[in-house]
């Protein structure tokens, strides 16, 4: 795919992160794995139960995430239970709350919740091919056939975004908007789909939705749009709550921090070897808080609501 030229003085700082952030990564997880907890720990639902939380992406969510829960299921001999949240929101309200144990967010999301008092610890980000780094492309859509060929023409348009807690579907796109003299609350009717692809099929049709944006992963699947402009993104990370007894907090991030799917395949989750996971899942790699700066800047150069504690 063809990479679009504009790029912000953030998004440097973001792919310079992706670079330079993960030497002293794990033995930044590994330091603060242990914040906030102890020995006897406490869990979202039981101590025989690790409650899984994700962002609500897209309709395939779950499938996408079975192997990778199986394996933390299998690993760490405990029920691995699936929560959805219905929307990003519902998800940091959830981690805040205490009542989920492992989560797969945006970094939006984590920066958030964290924000508003989630005791959470990152252990890594799931890469989706081979020699690849954590992150992704923040993707400027319009129906294949329009003439828009800039973001400059976004203005007095009908926007999807995807929800106000996405980073490559709301807070990035606000970031490249206020970049080109838009303003993305007044200067664009903003539609939120709640769903990368949701926000990919409106643009395609053209008719909730005449411009939008969405992530790299859920563009690429579509021939109803083209991309115009793109910004990289820090990569999603899993993060493990802090409440968790030590030793599991140790295991997990053991368990999570460098992972391949021929690692897990061969641990003997068999649904892993399968198409759907391969196209998810190629690896993790480790990430830590500091990693996650680079929103914290663009929080405050948009001054987004969300950021707020």
């Amino acid at each position: 795919m063809k990479h679009h030229a504009r790029t912000s003085a953030a998004a440097l700082a973001a792919a310079a992160l992706l670079s330079l952030g993960l030497a002293s990564c794990s033995a930044s997880a590994d330091a603060s794995a242990g914040d906030g907890a102890n020995d006897a720990g406490a869990f979202a639902a039981d101590s025989d139960t690790l409650v899984f939380g994700v962002v609500p992406d897209s309709v395939d969510t779950e499938t996408n995430y079975q192997p990778l829960m199986d394996y933390i299921a299998q690993e760490t001999g405990k029920t691995v239970e699936y929560h959805e949240s219905t929307d990003y929101a519902a998800l940091i309200e959830s981690a805040i709350a205490g009542k989920i144990d492992v989560a797969s967010f945006s970094g939006f999301t984590y920066v958030t919740a964290t924000n508003n008092g989630a005791e959470l610890t990152p252990i890594s980000s799931i890469v989706t091919e081979s020699g690849q780094e954590p992150g992704y492309y923040s993707q400027a859509i319009v129906p294949v056939d329009s003439d828009i060929s800039s973001i400059d023409e976004f203005a007095g348009k009908k926007v999807c975004f995807v929800d106000p807690s996405s980073t490559s579907g709301y807070l990035f796109p606000s970031y490249t908007l206020l970049e080109a003299g838009i303003d993305p609350e007044t200067d664009v009717a903003p539609v939120f789909a709640g769903k990368h692809d949701v926000s990919v099929q409106k643009v395609g049709a053209g008719t909730e939705c005449e411009v939008g944006f969405a992530e790299d992963s859920e563009v690429e699947k579509s021939d109803a749009v083209k991309v115009v402009d793109e910004t990289m993104v820090p990569g999603a990370p899993i993060v493990m709550s802090n409440s968790l007894p030590e030793e599991l907090q140790t295991q997990l991030t053991d368990l999570l921090s460098e992972v391949t799917i021929d690692e897990i395949i061969e641990s003997g989750v068999e649904n892993a070897d399968s198409d759907a996971f391969r196209a998810t899942f190629y690896s993790t790699e480790p990430v830590d808080d500091a990693y996650y700066d680079t929103i914290r800047d663009i929080c405050a150069a948009t001054d987004a609501e969300q950021c707020q504690a």
